[in-house]
């Protein structure tokens, strides 16, 4: 497997690497280079031709003597508005390079957070007519009034406004434009009106296959309109009350006098936020795919949380799909599943997603329904188990949630799912037995082509290596609560050559690692580990204790994750055994591709005991772009944003601190240090007084040059917090705000 291209960055609003196989056609895994840099090559390399710069004087490289192709590749990574608005102008050979078709073709907006309104307008000007596929998708800060340049785009074939503002009259103005459109993403919010599409429109619509929708509001949106569907995704984020207090309810749909068109549906997608309205308005939807199933559905897919019960009609729809449908992608809530025997019946064809998360699925049901006795199942490439607390044992009638899982069901999933990508086992206890050789993390190191990988903490305990394990440094720290540490004194190995000498040649986990070393996404998640910010509730300010088995995890563990050269994402909540945080040093040292760092409820509760190792590991993180810290008793003074502020990539910062504090100097200094910072959420101990003050200094001093800067500064514990919450942008609550397991929480490629 090839390594990625670059340390950091990427193609302008690419997502980070996935792989290929998926719901759509799109190419395969995306690779990642400096686009800040590519952009400021190019601008050198053009200042170079202008100003006519002979290489020996200038003691480097022209990179105008490249061929057009090789520089077409190099373009290919600056942003689109950069190449059309500024690179295009250095040179005349970059100008005709820069609307080369290969370049303006897919124009991806979605992460750029510098992009206005007028620069939308100068782009949509200059070569709106050349661009077949747009992302505006989380523009949140774009006016509403930016919509109408998408008019120019006449051959648009995809376009994505998931997060825009969009009312039903632009959308009508716009669609009656773009006759070639084939793919739609967009939001349906309080106030949309069906009534007012134009036929223009409509007709538009009747020609879309892949339709995505963000439902704000109880509504069928464009659903009816779209006559052609083969790809439907639904995202309902209905709230069960209004701004004003008032209840809203489901039935408000009832009335509407159009249904959906479902015969040509091949891939039905929803994922439920968690409210009774959202439950309300999806059994709506599913009524009608009830009455008549599609013959090519292969995919079909909802995600709910908590209790999602089963009605007559869904069994209805799960009855008919067993008879007439082969599936490739499958995800039911619990209660669908749980205790009946809808998986002996379904039958599947090359399927690649399962997502199991939260059913009581025993590890017999598992292999004898699911892989079928060990068949052959390479086409599987995301299997998600989370919360499945009994899918590697036997049977689960008479078995504790804490009882050593049966290796052999494992072993069986391995062999037949050789060639699993993305995999979630966390959310529940899986201890391994003492015996050599069938160890969870000794299993998992054959599968050779993860590039996602989520375990609890208590997974990947080496009981035979704690028995044996020599003592360090570490070891010799009494883990009480009254320990006093001294400030400033560094506890932890100063070299990775000191660290060297600590780590466990024998540990299953250091293995593991090395194994695994294209990885890309890693999360460690206690199993017992609840956020102290769960959406649409108030602050939790009890958790659940740690396993017991948890306790042997500490920072040696830690370091071995700094084998993963490639690693973009790390994920480590509920570790109590963190005494010095040691292992995040290396990490920063070695994962130079590290983008997305997420640590909860690290060490001990009562103080941040890794503080200092954490602030010299951010002093390597040099393309980090998001970073989430959960943690009781934070102190993010000066110090802590000094040691931030060398993280020159970052734009997204969330900190949630039950009696934490901030010092808003400090704060204020970062975010004038840190010119890319366009979100800061930080929900602590302090009063609403001071949160609402460095809140409004943030926003009055950064806004007008960060147009997409977003600050919600307020006391985690407060009674309005939900308030809050509901108005931080989509984007940024599902991707950082909100702790959650992510891998293979949808099956790859599931949009473009």
């Amino acid at each position: 497997m090839a390594a990625p291209e670059g340390p950091c960055g990427g193609r302008a609003g690419e997502e980070p690497g996935r792989d290929a196989a998926g719901l759509s056609g799109t190419r395969g895994r995306w690779r990642r280079w400096p686009r800040d840099r590519a952009a400021a090559a190019m601008f050198r390399c053009g200042e170079e031709v202008v100003s006519g710069e002979s290489e020996e004087e200038s003691n480097g490289v022209n990179l105008m003597e490249f061929s057009d192709e090789i520089l077409l590749h190099i373009l290919s990574y600056v942003p689109c508005t950069d190449l059309v608005l500024n690179v295009r102008r250095t040179c005349r050979k970059l100008a005709m390079l820069c609307l080369d078709k290969s370049l303006t073709h897919t124009v991806l907006l979605q992460k750029d957070y510098k992009v206005n309104k007028d620069k939308v307008k100068q782009l949509m000007r200059d070569i709106g007519k050349e661009i077949y596929q747009l992302n505006m998708a989380g523009c949140y800060w774009l006016p509403s009034s930016t919509i109408d340049h998408v008019t120019r785009c006449k051959n648009l074939v995809k376009l994505n406004l998931c997060g825009c503002h969009v009312t039903s009259l632009r959308l009508s103005k716009m669609l009656s434009t773009l006759q070639h459109l084939r793919s739609l993403a967009i939001d349906v919010n309080p106030g949309f009106d069906a009534s007012q599409l134009s036929s223009e429109c409509k007709a538009t619509l009747s020609r879309v296959s892949e339709l995505k929708q963000t439902l704000y509001t109880p509504s069928y949106g464009v659903v009816p309109c779209c006559t052609s569907l083969e790809k439907l995704l639904l995202y309902f984020e209905i709230l069960d009350r209004s701004r004003e207090g008032f209840m809203l309810s489901g039935q408000l749909m009832v009335g509407e006098s159009n249904v959906p068109h479902y015969q040509n549906l091949r891939v039905f997608y929803a994922r439920l936020a968690p409210g009774y309205v959202n439950q309300e308005v999806v059994r709506l939807y599913l009524a009608v795919l009830s009455d008549r199933t599609p013959e090519n559905l292969h995919a079909f897919l909802i995600s709910a949380p908590g209790s999602f019960a089963e009605t007559g009609a869904t069994k209805n729809l799960l009855d008919s799909m067993a008879r007439n449908v082969r599936l490739d992608a499958l995800q039911l809530p619990k209660a669908w599943i749980n205790g009946s025997g809808l998986l002996q019946h379904l039958k599947f064809n090359n399927p690649f997603y399962f997502s199991f998360s939260r059913c009581t699925l025993s590890g017999g049901h598992l292999i004898q329904r699911v892989i079928n006795g060990g068949k052959d199942l390479k086409s599987l490439t995301s299997l998600n188990l989370s919360g499945c607390v009994h899918c590697l044992a036997p049977e689960s009638l008479f078995r504790k949630a804490e009882d050593d899982i049966d290796s052999s069901i494992l072993e069986s999933l391995v062999v037949s799912c050789c060639n699993l990508r993305h995999l979630n086992l966390s959310a529940a206890h899986h201890h391994s037995s003492e015996s050599i050789g069938n160890h969870l993390c000794q299993l998992l190191s054959r599968l050779k082509h993860l590039l996602s990988l989520a375990l609890p903490v208590c997974s990947i305990t080496d009981v035979a290596a704690n028995v044996e394990k020599p003592p360090t440094a570490s070891n010799f720290v009494p883990q009480t609560f009254g320990r006093k540490v001294r400030i400033g004194i560094q506890t932890y190995p100063r070299n990775l050559a000191d660290q060297a000498n600590q780590k466990i040649e024998s540990s299953v986990f250091w293995a593991l690692m090395g194994s695994l070393r294209f990885l890309e996404t890693l999360e460690i998640i206690g199993s017992s580990f609840s956020s102290a910010m769960p959406r649409n509730e108030p602050a939790i300010r009890n958790s659940l204790p740690p396993c017991v088995r948890a306790q042997s995890v500490g920072d040696s563990e830690v370091a071995a994750i700094s084998q993963l050269t490639y690693l973009q994402s790390l994920t480590l909540a509920q570790l109590p055994s963190i005494l010095t945080g040691s292992g995040l040093v290396n990490i920063g040292l070695q994962c130079q591709h590290l983008r997305t760092l997420s640590l909860a409820n690290l060490g001990m509760m009562g103080k941040v005991v890794y503080m200092s190792a954490l602030m010299d590991m951010l002093k390597h993180c040099k393309c980090l772009r998001d970073l989430r810290l959960e943690q009781p008793y934070f102190c993010a003074g000066a110090q802590f944003f000094q040691a931030l502020s060398h993280c020159s990539s970052l734009q997204r910062l969330c900190i949630v601190s039950r009696s934490g504090t901030l010092q808003s100097d400090a704060v204020m200094s970062f975010m004038a240090n840190c010119l890319e910072v366009i979100m800061c959420h930080m929900f602590m101990g302090e009063s609403l007084t001071v949160c609402k003050n460095l809140q409004q200094s943030i926003v009055r001093s950064f806004q007008a040059d960060r147009p997409a800067l977003n600050v919600v500064i307020f006391p985690l514990l407060h009674e309005d917090l939900t308030e809050v919450i509901r108005d931080v942008p989509m984007r940024h609550l599902d991707e950082i705000t909100l702790f959650k397991s992510r891998v293979a929480e949808e099956p790859p490629n599931l949009w473009w």
